[in-house]
């Protein structure tokens, strides 16, 4: 009879690793098939995204900017006003405190 040897505890580890890794893969990459989506046609898409894609700011009257509050929502009160420079994360321009637009959001 022949001694049947033993894997080492750091070999199993090494083995599970590498087959977990291998299962998960083909997971991870679902999202990146670059024909997905895709049509044919040339049209816009019918509900477009309500914010902007990244570093692409929204025009202001895309947004219904106003310079005056809308109630007691005011841009220096938005998750997205930038007070240092009177600025907004996702509206193009100059943003004035008191200002007001649909993408307000409470700061938190």
């Amino acid at each position: 009879m022949m001694k049947q040897e033993i894997p080492s505890r750091r070999m199993v580890l090494r083995g599970a690793l590498a087959l977990g890794c291998s299962l998960l893969a083909p997971i991870a990459l679902v999202g990146c098939d670059s024909k997905q989506g895709a049509s044919s046609s040339s049209s816009a898409p019918t509900n477009p995204p309500a914010t902007p894609a990244a570093n692409k700011k929204m025009p202001q009257t895309e947004v219904q900017y106003q310079t005056q509050p809308k109630g007691d929502q005011r841009c220096g009160g938005c998750l997205h006003f930038i007070a240092e420079s009177n600025t907004c994360m996702l509206v193009d321009g100059p943003i004035s405190p008191e200002g007001w637009c649909s993408l307000w959001t409470k700061k938190t």
